[in-house]
């Protein structure tokens, strides 16, 4: 470490060692948890799981009624999505002071303006471009 360094952490009331701890020492938030392979291994079996039913759903027609498959479908993936944060990512609402949890509440507000907006988007473009009928091609001009 240099002189100049040394006095401005001397000036500042900081010795070299507490300086070198307090960077070190990043658990303000409580203990991080470190994965382990217990745990990689049981976000793994969720993830299967969570993928193995609603491909059985479509594959085997289990529900006569495609509205209600692609909400059930629609359930699972939302909870693949908390697995997978949790279990892979290690994202908590304690985690490096909360900011995980803002920055996942951003994801998903842009991620439901976006599927909202093209659903809409396809939807109208959908039904107002519809092939015409003979009918109308006689008339056209």
């Amino acid at each position: 470490m240099s002189t100049a360094h040394t006095n401005t952490a001397a000036a500042h009331g900081h010795d070299a060692q507490h300086e070198h701890h307090a960077h070190d020492d990043h658990h303000d938030d409580g203990p991080v948890s470190h994965s382990t392979f217990k745990g990689y291994m049981t976000g793994f079996v969720l993830a299967v799981i969570l993928t193995a039913i609603p491909f059985w759903l479509v594959m085997g027609k289990v529900l006569a009624n495609t509205h209600t498959t692609s909400l059930i479908i629609l359930g699972f993936a939302a909870v693949q999505i908390v697995v997978h944060m949790i279990y892979f990512l290690h994202m908590d609402a304690k985690s490096e002071s909360g900011w995980n949890m803002l920055a996942l509440i951003f994801t998903i507000v842009l991620v439901v303006i976006t599927l909202a907006g093209s659903l809409w988007v396809m939807y109208h473009m959908n039904a107002n471009m519809m092939p015409m009928s003979v009918h109308d091609m006689k008339n056209m001009p």
